[in-house]
């Protein structure tokens, strides 16, 4: 059975206002990309403003990485690259709110060469992806100075 040519094209263009890719990339849950983290085998970024960052804490080791940098994309991922010690095959994990921004940044920064990024879909607050790393009951970092 095909799928009509204007069903297709209707429901690509769903996904793009919705903030959806055709062709995310690699995914992890929140549950695993904490363990992962906790087992020092990636690096957790928190992608969010400080006013996410404050209202409900980061998740638990995470960097913070502001993805609305002053010098656009590039300066969010020359900050990625720096915290990373210039490693661009290090394994990262990025998180947001609901996973939206993630997906974005995600082929940012496979488009400047970094070849180990994943996304957290369910973000921090969840989302059709799963219930979030919050509601999950994961350990959050408090950042009210932020």
């Amino acid at each position: 059975m095909s799928i009509p040519p204007l069903f297709a094209a209707a429901t690509l263009a769903l996904m793009l206002l919705a903030g959806c890719s055709a062709e995310s990339g690699p995914t992890l849950s929140a549950p695993e990309a904490f363990a992962q983290a906790r087992a020092g085998k990636l690096t957790l970024i928190d992608i969010r403003r400080p006013d996410e960052w404050r209202q409900t804490g980061v998740a638990a080791g995470a960097l913070r990485i502001n993805m609305v940098h002053p010098q656009g994309v590039a300066g969010f991922v020359r900050e990625v690259g720096a915290a990373l010690d210039g490693r661009r095959d290090a394994p990262i994990a990025l998180i947001c709110r609901t996973g939206n921004r993630t997906t974005r940044m995600q082929k940012a920064l496979q488009d400047a060469g970094f070849t180990n990024v994943y996304h957290i879909p369910e973000g921090m607050a969840g989302s059709p992806a799963g219930p979030g790393w919050i509601a999950r009951g994961l350990p959050v970092d408090s950042c009210e100075t932020c």
